[in-house]
């Protein structure tokens, strides 16, 4: 590892089952984009891949490698030359992978075929930032070991290019703490607008804009979270729970992400715009 960027971490398909013993899910944030790669590349499903957080990184492959850089959009080179998005690239020992800034979302997923062959914790090697469960953010030095695929590598003719909006809309149910709120509420949740504050991480991304009344709700005794739960805190400013939620909260949760929009909180950087409709 030659430079991690602002932020890289190992993610698999997280750690289903112990949210009872205080560990939460964790995972990939963008979970699309490192099935896309694990499938290209001959992976199983959930095979771990890096999670990169903007621009900046730079390794260099000690062995011949092919790998996948899925998610959001931005300059890559491979020893100076263009590597497309999505499709499969083998790289020869010694060459250097640099990623610029994003131009469109704000995560890349790079998948390597045998998947990043990091030591599990509680079956996972995916990096929980609330909890410290894991293998530690990469730093400069970090050799990475890579395990072993049986499944061919995948080049297709056509792969989906299009990388995440700017503008993102959400879709989003009612929460079970709904009720407890003034009448009202949840149509002037809808109707917004929501710009993504600078409090956002895997663990949470609060929302900025003309605070929801909260009534007289106040705390409630802890109770389960899931990924994507919107929770109202006093300010009355959202907060979107992300893969590293804590398991339980205390505010009201007033509505829940679609499970289907919640990779595009992986690419929410702050000061965009967010949509929320039903």
């Amino acid at each position: 590892m030659l430079d991690p960027g602002p932020l890289a971490l190992v993610q698999d398909d997280g750690r289903p089952g112990y949210a009872a013993v205080g560990a939460g899910r964790s995972g990939a944030m963008d979970r699309g984009a490192l099935r896309l790669a694990d499938r290209l590349l001959g992976n199983p499903d959930g095979a771990a891949g890096l999670e990169l957080l903007g621009g900046g990184f730079t390794a260099r492959f000690e062995a011949p490698t092919w790998f996948s850089l899925t998610g959001g959009a931005g300059a890559a080179t491979l020893d100076g030359a263009p590597v497309d998005r999505v499709l499969p690239r083998l790289a020869p020992p010694g060459a250097v992978l640099r990623l610029g800034a994003p131009t469109a979302g704000l995560r890349r997923t790079l998948g390597v075929r045998g998947g990043i062959d990091a030591t599990p914790v509680l079956g996972s090697r995916s990096r929980d930032t609330l909890s410290g469960l894991g293998p530690e953010p990469l730093r400069i030095g970090d050799v990475l070991p890579v395990g072993l695929a049986t499944a061919p590598v995948l080049l297709p003719d056509w792969w989906p290019l299009d990388p995440p909006p700017r503008d993102l809309a959400l879709r989003i149910h009612p929460g079970p703490r709904l009720d407890r709120l003034p009448a009202g509420t949840w149509n002037r949740l809808l109707a917004g607008p929501w710009r993504l504050s600078t409090s956002a991480d895997r663990i949470g991304l609060r929302l900025g804009g003309t605070p929801l009344p909260t009534g007289t709700a106040g705390e409630l005794p802890s109770e389960g979270l899931v990924h994507g739960s919107i929770q109202l805190p006093p300010s009355g400013l959202p907060v979107i729970f992300g893969p590293d939620h804590p398991v339980t909260g205390g505010y009201p949760v007033v509505a829940v992400v679609d499970s289907a929009s919640l990779d595009l909180l992986a690419h929410l950087t702050p000061g965009d715009e967010v949509h929320l409709h039903p």
